[in-house]
């Protein structure tokens, strides 16, 4: 007697606001969905990396996307990103935590729906099954790609001690032989820091690990020699609490190493942050798998590093505590695009006691009706 169906309103003007480490694939990643569901765009990137989201919505108006539907507005950040806030319907930021949480103030105060993707220092465990050549090469993709200035890179990494030995030396080798360089061609593998303020601060973390008493294994300088904001692929130990490099967020290729005794270690010390975005579990899968449902993070890559989770688009992806609200990619990320509605429609009778029928009567009546629905042949 009631038919009820779900529709999937358009919010209307998505504003969005992009970062500087990956200025296509963010944007797109976010715009593509949005428009699926039926929305307007106006969108920031950086400052620093507008061109590639002007020229992907080049391409857009090329493939047909209607002019004025999808808009890019250029400028400071501070300026631009609360008269967007201030516009839109929903808002969808990456970028800092620190910067997340001005933009969920702002969207609260207009009771907006926001979706942001944040900060990480994000953990690796290597147990002591782990394939030991996989987990190196995953190791080092995972830590280096793009100079470690993406949100998903390892930054803390958990070594079980029965592979410890074997491991660790082997990777400081690797990472030894890293070509540090820019070019546009693949005849490097970790490029440059992006400016002098991200310089600073990779290095601001390493000099104070070292001045208090880390253990420097690999890299740790900076290399005006290759480019104006080059730093080496950096390994540390005996990263301690009171160094800035333990639990803030670098963003750069540095990777603090540390010896655990037990998967149950590697978990609490893995959890032990205010972040939880990305992680990596690897070894035998039983046991990865085991230890990867106990990591508070998002996205967690058994035998990965960090690809194969953001690669799987029909899944979400998306950070726990101050990593993120709200989700991207899968049915979710397509679905926070819009207002849910509900739709009823009742024929027969109305949902109350008909005339000449006692309130007590009618609510027996429905009881038993709705438990007999149960065994309906029809029933959905």
């Amino acid at each position: 007697m009631t038919q009820t169906r779900v529709h999937f309103q358009a919010k209307g003007v998505i504003g969005m606001i992009t970062p500087w480490n990956y200025p296509l694939t963010l944007p797109l990643s976010d715009a593509v969905p949005a428009l699926m569901a039926g929305n307007g765009i106006v969108l920031k990137p950086d400052a620093q990396t507008p061109f590639s989201a002007l020229s992907a919505l080049h391409l857009l108006y090329q493939a047909g996307l209607p002019e004025g539907l999808f808009q890019v507005v250029i400028g400071d950040g501070p300026e631009l990103g609360t008269a967007i806030i201030n516009n839109a319907n929903f808002v969808m930021f990456t970028g800092s935590t620190a910067t997340g949480k001005i933009v969920a103030e702002q969207a609260a105060r207009r009771l907006i729906g926001f979706s942001a993707e944040l900060g990480g220092k994000n953990p690796m465990i290597v147990l002591d099954d782990a394939p030991l050549e996989r987990a190196l090469q995953g190791a080092i993709t995972a830590s280096f790609s793009n100079a470690g200035q993406l949100c998903m890179s390892i930054e803390r990494l958990y070594v079980h001690e029965g592979i410890y030995d074997r491991f660790v030396p082997r990777l400081i080798d690797e990472v030894g032989k890293l070509r540090l360089g820019t070019a546009f061609d693949f005849s490097y593998e970790v490029g440059a820091l992006i400016s002098a303020e991200q310089l600073e601060k990779v290095q601001a973390h390493v000099t104070d690990a070292l001045d208090r008493g880390a253990t420097l294994l690999a890299g740790g300088k900076h290399r005006p020699d290759v480019a104006p904001f080059a730093f080496e692929p950096t390994l540390l130990t005996d990263v301690t609490e009171d160094m800035l490099l333990c639990r803030g967020e670098t963003f750069g290729p540095v990777v603090a190493i540390y010896r655990v005794s037990s998967d149950e270690e590697a978990i609490a010390l893995a959890n032990d942050t205010r972040y939880g975005l990305n992680a990596s579990v690897w070894g035998s899968k039983t046991r990865a798998e085991t230890v990867a449902v106990q990591i508070q993070a998002g996205s967690v890559n058994v035998n990965e590093g960090f690809t194969a989770s953001w690669a799987s688009t029909d899944a979400p992806m998306g950070g726990f505590k101050e990593s993120g609200v709200g989700r991207r990619h899968g049915r979710e990320g397509i679905q926070k695009y819009t207002d849910v509605q509900t739709v009823a429609t009742q024929s027969g009778m109305n949902v109350a006691a008909p005339k000449g029928m006692s309130a007590e009567a009618f609510t027996q009546a429905m009881t038993k009706g709705l438990r007999l629905m149960k065994y309906l042949p029809f029933r959905k």
